[in-house]
């Protein structure tokens, strides 16, 4: 037990808060399912509550929850498929408020005394969720470093040509290395190779930006460029 926080007012014999839920869905946009507020029980004479956290974003569908019959405590603190509170009721009674809605029961706050139930259609509940978490994973974008090697002679032909590669790793919001290869003799003029990574990233600077400048490695030199953000 602990004291209920300054900024509330717990002086009734019971008081409940718990943000009605489709309601905070919809303004928040985090899916189905997500439960936010607070369980404040207490008394007047004590001065004592038992406070519930159920803001912290908890996605039941991601937890392994109790549902319809697999709900055997009593009682139990009902809440209504349409965020109503209903209150402390039997199990029983709940069932039998959940049938005639033509909903299920599920335990969404096990941790409180009596524990929180709510009345949802749990099959259609968690297709949505299934549905937003795939729509999540579609819209995740993975950066990978794609390389292009270019080497001091480049012709104009093979420039253009790998260039072009460049240019679409970049649209495809990758990083690129752009890799300039020495051979023989070529390495007493590295100047020539930074010649050409200055012109690629001049090329490329409306859609990229250097994250690394030309660093020489043995016969190697190469850059980063990374996609600019819009």
């Amino acid at each position: 037990m602990r004291a209920a926080p300054p900024s509330w007012r717990c002086a009734a014999l019971r008081v409940v808060r718990i943000d009605r839920q489709a309601d905070l869905l919809k303004r928040s946009g985090r899916g189905p399912g997500l439960v936010s507020g607070f369980l404040c029980l207490g008394s007047r004479g004590s001065e004592e509550f038992q406070t519930v956290n159920l803001s912290e974003g908890r996605d039941i569908s991601r937890d392994r929850v109790r549902v319809n019959d697999q709900i055997r405590i009593s009682p139990i603190r009902l809440i209504q498929d349409d965020g109503e509170q209903i209150g402390i009721v039997s199990i029983d009674e709940a069932r039998e408020r959940a049938e005639v809605r033509g909903m299920d029961l599920v335990e969404v706050a096990p941790e409180a005394r009596p524990p929180v139930v709510k009345m949802m259609d749990y099959g259609k509940y968690k297709y949505e969720a299934d549905r937003q978490r795939r729509d999540a994973r579609k819209k995740q974008h993975t950066i990978k470093v794609k390389e292009v090697k270019f080497r001091p002679g480049i012709e104009d032909h093979d420039y253009n040509f790998k260039v072009g590669h460049a240019r679409r790793f970049l649209e495809e919001g990758n990083k690129v290395k752009l890799t300039m290869m020495f051979r023989g003799r070529q390495i007493t003029h590295p100047e020539i190779g930074k010649e050409v990574l200055a012109r690629v990233m001049e090329d490329l600077q409306e859609l990229g930006q250097p994250e690394s400048f030309p660093n020489m490695e043995g016969r190697i030199m190469s850059m980063v460029l990374a996609p600019i953000k819009e």
